[in-house]
């Protein structure tokens, strides 16, 4: 799909792909039946899933039947100098919309053929790292199109929320008007101070433990969130958002998701659940219930 040079190509090498993605929901759907499932689009730029050294290169040409230029030169034209501020999310559904409704289709159809066999699917789509409205606006009518599209083909009425991470300062700001469209927010507290504070989550490590010792900062904003900065963005996205669509479904995903002093300040401005990797569940547990006790 990534080495294909026009649309048609990669709506073919897609259609290979749909079989495998509507497989790995309908395993999701039937681990968590009768629970919420919440799905993020794709998000990493495109080259992380080529190789970057000439024998990975060389290994995939071979595999896919392609001279080893065709991959060099494709591995050449997705370089950036920040990726993780480049073409990924909903930039790359906005460039090639054929990867949305191959993506939605599959959540679509896995849902359907779960409920077929008694398995009660609640799937919930979210759309990564909108900055603007109108890029929410335009995926979500991709995936709408696509959802009815499966629904005629089927006789069926398949709907889910669709929702969005703000990630983006921008967005974090403007979120009465993304509320518009957007049924649920999903903080991506990770970039969101990445992007805040101009730090490179992957390089501010060679510094950040100086700026902790020498009490520039109390902690490590990617551990600990900066409730002061950070989290007033969090804080005014949370009222634009209500006020704009009163009962959204408010959230926050990332390594915050598990530090007790960030999971009490989220129960403060009224998130309605924290996400965070599995060992850290259990803190969150005991960190949310103490914040609803105090």
């Amino acid at each position: 799909m990534i080495l294909a040079t026009d649309t048609e190509g990669r709506k073919k090498a897609l259609a290979k792909l749909l079989p495998m993605q509507r497989e790995d929901f309908e395993g999701l759907f039937t681990a968590m039946d009768g629970l919420p499932v919440n799905i993020r689009l794709l998000d990493p730029p495109l080259h992380e899933f080529l190789p970057q050294d000439e024998p990975g290169q060389r290994e995939m040409a071979e595999v896919l039947g392609v001279d080893l230029g065709t991959v060099e030169r494709r591995v050449a034209q997705l370089h950036e100098f920040n990726p993780m501020m480049g073409h990924r999310g909903c930039r790359l559904g906005i460039t090639f919309p054929e990867i949305i409704r191959m993506q939605v289709r599959a959540i679509a159809e896995a849902a359907l053929n779960a409920a077929a066999r008694g398995i009660k699917a609640v799937p919930e789509i979210m759309v990564p790292l909108i900055g603007t409205v109108r890029e929410l606006a335009y995926t979500k009518t991709e995936m709408l199109d696509e959802i009815a599209q499966v629904n005629q083909e089927r006789g069926t009425q398949f709907a889910c929320p669709i929702g969005t991470m703000i990630e983006i300062p921008r967005a974090a700001i403007t979120s009465d008007k993304i509320a518009a469209e957007a049924e649920f927010f999903s903080f991506g507290t990770n970039d969101l101070t990445q992007m805040g504070f101009g730090f490179s989550r992957d390089d501010a490590g060679s510094f950040l433990p100086e700026y902790v010792g020498k009490k520039i900062l109390d902690d490590d904003p990617f551990q600990s969130l900066d409730q002061e900065g950070i989290g007033e963005l969090v804080r005014i996205s949370c009222e634009k958002g209500r006020a704009a669509r009163p009962g959204i479904k408010l959230g926050v995903c990332g390594e915050h998701g598990g530090d007790p002093r960030s999971v009490v300040f989220f129960h403060g401005v009224g998130l309605d659940y924290v996400s965070c990797s599995p060992y850290r569940v259990p803190i969150a547990t005991l960190a949310a219930a103490q914040a609803a006790l105090d």
